[in-house]
Order: C-alpha cells, then structure tokens, then sequence
C-alpha cells in the first residue's frame, strides 16, 4: 500500500474532499505507475480519479463505529514521534 495514503475515517472534523481527492489521486498514481500520464493517457487517468474519489466519499459516509471520533493534530504528533523514532 502507498505510504502516502492516509487513513480518512474516523476523524473529527471528517475528512475533506480534498484530502478525499489526494487520496484517490495517490491510489490512481499508485494503480497506473504513473506520476503525471501522458496526454494520451490524461482523460482515463482523470476519469479514475474522479471515479475513486466518489467510492471513497460513499465509503466513508456509510462507515459507522463506535468509537471516538480521533484527533488530527494528536495523530500528526504520533505520526511525527513513529517517524523521529524510525529516521532518527
């Protein structure tokens, strides 16, 4: 899986579209084996990543749970502190 996927579920306040968006972005890059497609391959690339972005949204939406709602800025630190901790 991309690192640079983030988990989008969960967080209060709830994602965005444009974290939504990147998320697909970095899926369909991911998939395709493509930063940026040629031309050609710019359409369908698009249309993927509006299709992705769409399914994430219902997916997210329609996810339920029980448990809190976690806090973005406490994760961000975590995330920081696992990093500082694995780079040194």
């Amino acid at each position: 899986m991309c690192r640079n996927i983030k988990t989008l579920f969960n967080f209060e306040p709830p994602a965005t579209e444009d974290e939504i968006h990147a998320s697909a972005l970095q899926f369909v890059r991911k998939l395709s084996g493509f930063n940026k497609p040629s031309q050609a391959n710019e359409a369908a690339f698009d249309r993927a990543v509006a299709e992705v972005s769409v399914a994430a949204r219902k997916l997210l939406t329609s996810l339920h749970t029980h448990a809190p709602a976690r806090d973005r800025e406490v994760e961000a630190e975590k995330a920081k502190e696992r990093s500082r901790l694995r780079f040194g």
